[in-house]
């Protein structure tokens, strides 16, 4: 997005014909960056495709939910997946993986260098050993690049210093030219100061991935107002944490943020060009 950019015209389309879908979804070789939102239920699954169809998935909920996600999404003979991202070793972010991993060819397999004590992860860590897929760690300051679009690794600090596993969640902001995204994991209010004192203004981004599913211990006003978002997505299924938390809803819409949820919308994808954003929901 150029500094000429001001106006954003967002576009929302309730699609159910599934043939429409099919058009949207295997179209063929996406120009821009496209920005997906899965439907995991009570977890995180997002997938950034590049242009030219090259794939990242960030997490990817706590079942098997977003193996079948990507069945829909893509055609059968797409099997290769270049990155998947782990923010942090909680079930409901990698629990999915193990299942894709099964299904699909990886890359390369990144995570913040936090490993977990539990059956769960020990699946996860085995099926990368046995598919002999490279490991990197990755931290503040780094930089995954394709082309002119690329995600800045804003947190956590490669000694991982807060001691916590939320708080310790790789914070990612995606760039490409017509899009901006914030993916804040599973961080709280002590990560979100942190965040707004080192980079003030850089964490402005068209799109939130609003954190911790929308708890109330997380997305500060001070922090949702730092970003600015014209749409925020709640990644959130059934649950018994009260998420989103009514207040963090409330603290979006006073900013004018457009609100969707995986749990309400389904699956969403976000698409940009010069003029526009676009959002498909189911």
């Amino acid at each position: 997005m150029t500094k000429n950019y001001i106006f954003i015209i967002v576009l929302f389309l309730i699609v159910f014909d599934f043939f429409i879908w099919t058009e949207i979804f295997f179209g063929g070789p996406n120009e821009n960056t496209e920005l997906y939102f899965l439907n995991v239920g009570q977890g995180d699954g997002e997938l950034v495709v590049w242009p030219n169809n090259v794939k990242t998935l960030i997490d990817a909920g706590p079942t098997n939910k977003a193996a079948a996600e990507f069945s829909f999404l893509f055609p059968p003979f797409n099997r290769y997946i270049d990155l998947i991202i782990l923010t942090h070793p909680e079930l409901d972010h990698f629990g999915g993986l193990i299942d894709i991993m099964k299904r699909y060819q990886v890359g390369a397999f990144i995570f913040n260098g936090e490993t977990k004590d539990s059956n769960g992860f020990s699946d996860l860590e085995k099926i990368i050993q046995e598919n002999k897929i490279k490991t990197i760690v990755l931290s503040e300051g780094d930089k995954i690049k394709y082309l002119e679009n690329y995600f800045d690794v804003l947190s956590p600090s490669k000694d991982l210093s807060s001691g916590a596993t939320n708080e310790d969640g790789l914070v990612l902001k995606l760039n490409s030219q017509n899009l901006k995204a914030l993916l804040t994991a599973d961080i709280g209010e002590k990560t979100e100061k942190d965040l707004i004192r080192k980079y003030g203004n850089y964490l402005k981004a068209d799109i939130l991935k609003v954190a911790h599913h929308g708890s109330k211990f997380s997305s500060s006003e001070n922090f949702l107002a730092m970003v600015s978002p014209k749409i925020s997505i709640f990644e959130v299924g059934k649950n018994s944490y009260g998420h989103p938390n009514a207040g963090v809803v409330e603290r979006l819409k006073n900013l004018g943020s457009k609100i969707f949820r995986t749990d309400q919308n389904g699956t969403i994808k976000i698409s940009a060009d010069l003029e526009k954003i676009n959002i498909y929901t189911k």
